[in-house]
């Protein structure tokens, strides 16, 4: 059996989805999409071709099956996979990492157009509120005591108020960013961030959202 340091984080990704049930790669792909993908990035085609690499480990079972005259492949967990998964969960999580263009874009444009700049901030705020779209969603399935696994409705809720008030902060920053090339340079808001930054707590100031 592999060592837990021998898996990517995207193949435990795909166990601790297989540990609850088993799944067609479909499935697995709108599990995805519902909002484990935001919290572990993960390529649809990576999706599809993990479980087949954790069967031939023997960390997942491959059931085949047929629906009319559909034939598809359902995946679940062994028991090797399971004892994997959980000693993975008992290892501390890594902290988060950052990977945001239109913010490193922000930070070099020097150089650029101040259009391309509020291109880059548009796309933050549209990503935000496609986020938080998906999350009402769910958000209404649970609510309702209809959740697809409303048994672990206390864990879903942990990971969904991460992503709601990060989309939040995300659309808050973008449209307080927009608003600044107006005021450069004289207006510049850089002495007041790090003012409220060494005074501690929150440097954004409230915003007003359209």
């Amino acid at each position: 059996m592999p060592s837990v340091a021998d898996l990517p984080t995207r193949s435990y990704a795909i166990l601790g989805l297989l540990a609850i049930r088993d799944w067609t790669t479909y499935e697995l792909a709108q599990q995805m999409d519902r909002g484990g993908g935001d919290i572990w990035a993960a390529a649809r085609s990576m999706v599809y071709q993990e479980p087949k690499r954790l069967a031939e480990l023997g960390l997942a079972h491959a059931r085949p099956e047929t629906v009319g005259r559909r034939k598809r492949t359902r995946y679940g967990i062994t028991p090797e996979g399971l004892i994997l998964l959980r000693r993975w969960l008992a290892e501390p999580g890594a902290p988060p990492a950052l990977q945001f263009e239109g913010l490193l874009k922000v930070l070099l444009a020097d150089t650029g157009q101040l259009e391309a700049v509020h291109a880059s901030l548009t796309e933050g705020i549209q990503w935000a509120d496609e986020l938080q779209d998906v999350g009402r969603l769910v958000a209404a399935e649970y609510a309702a005591g209809q959740g697809p696994f409303q048994p672990r409705a206390h864990l879903v809720a942990l990971s969904f108020a991460f992503l709601w008030d990060y989309a939040e902060f995300v659309r808050r920053w973008a449209v307080w960013a927009q608003q600044q090339p107006a005021t450069w340079p004289e207006g510049a808001p850089s002495t007041d961030v790090f003012r409220r930054a060494l005074r501690g707590g929150p440097v954004l100031p409230p915003v007003d959202i359209p």
